[in-house]
């Protein structure tokens, strides 16, 4: 198992960036930037031992720091949606970027996708891995604290993507941190075939801007049902207020397993290739994304144009709007108290 190391690119101030390329015994490879912390490639086998690119993203650096809906990158400090960029804590109320429509998505307008992390190469027995540092200034887009986070990515030899995430504080503020890597198992085309499963009863309804109204509705009976494993584009044109306000799928799912342990959340089967991946959480959410806002603008890998629903994200989190909404679980971060979230992207074949 090895980690190779090269130079990616310069930003506009012209730091330089570096890609790590790992891989493991099974050949599978996962090339990670220090820009974003973007997890540029994974490239997994077929059933017929095939290598593809799973991941939707660009060959070069100038794509991510021209025109990127946060492939690939890790989001922070909140990822998803913020209702008109405001929050309260302890009587203040803190005003953040709106850099969606009214709303604040994703952690704002330089959110950490767009920073620029300290690496260190790890190697073990079991995997080879990377350490990513970024520390987040009191003020930093609005948010209160200085904030320390580490990422830790490991590529295992049991082909999984294994990602740690670790902040404090030292003033209290809200974390929600996730990885944004939009994903197709066949590597090219629509993902309308691939096959879903979610273990949730219930999703989070939105309203028409994409916030949650707090409610927690059951997905029986409704397009939302993925107990068992469903073609992503079966319902997806469905006539439902829910995917009219989504332009599809773009929705958080309250996982059957809310203690913070490991435990499955997401299966994904893509037929044609037998891929498979599957998605463990100590996260109490996941957003199942369907591409809706691909638009055909981006070129991207290889020269692919990426239209509407050509990759399709699972990003494990706290529920959206939670600061705003004490009946969800709490987002709140506390000096003395660490913030901790894993989660493990696995691949294999049928």
């Amino acid at each position: 198992m090895i980690i190779e190391k090269e130079i990616f690119g310069k930003t506009s101030d012209g730091t330089l960036i570096d890609l790590y390329t790992l891989i493991n015994a099974n050949r599978v490879e996962v090339k990670i930037t220090n820009y974003g912390g973007i997890v540029v490639s994974i490239k997994v086998p077929d059933r017929n031992g095939t290598m593809g690119d799973v991941v939707l993203g660009y060959d070069q650096l100038d794509g991510y720091l021209e025109n990127n809906p946060y492939f690939g990158a890790i989001i922070g400090r909140y990822g998803n949606r913020i209702a008109k960029g405001r929050f309260s804590l302890n009587g203040i109320e803190y005003t953040l970027a709106q850099n969606n429509g009214e709303n604040h998505l994703h952690g704002g307008i330089k959110g950490f996708d767009k920073v620029v992390w300290k690496v260190k190469e790890i190697h073990k027995n079991d995997g080879v891995g990377l350490e990513l540092r970024y520390s987040s200034k009191d003020g930093e887009e609005g948010y209160p604290g200085n904030l320390t986070v580490t990422v830790i990515y490991m590529l295992t030899k049991d082909d999984e993507l294994k990602i740690e995430y670790k902040a404090i504080t030292n003033k209290e503020t809200i974390v929600n941190l996730t990885n944004h890597s939009y994903f197709n198992l066949r590597g090219s085309g629509d993902i309308l075939e691939h096959e879903l499963m979610i273990r949730a009863d219930y999703f989070t309804p939105i309203d028409d801007g994409l916030i949650p109204t707090g409610e927690l509705r059951p997905v029986e009976g409704t397009p939302m049902d993925f107990h068992q494993s469903n073609a992503i584009g079966a319902r997806i044109d469905q006539q439902d207020e829910q995917l009219a306000f989504g332009l599809g799928y773009d929705h958080n799912w309250v996982l059957k397993s809310q203690d913070g342990s490991l435990a499955l959340a997401a299966r994904v089967l893509e037929p044609s290739t037998g891929r498979i991946l599957e998605v463990y959480t100590s996260e109490p959410g996941i957003q199942f994304y369907s591409g809706n806002f691909l638009d055909g603008t981006i070129i991207g890998k290889g020269g692919e144009i990426y239209h509407k629903r050509y990759g399709f994200c699972l990003e494990t989190q706290h529920y959206p709007d939670s600061p705003n909404k004490p009946q969800f679980p709490s987002v709140g971060l506390k000096p003395g108290q660490t913030y901790t979230q894993t989660t493990i992207y696995k691949f294999s074949t049928k």
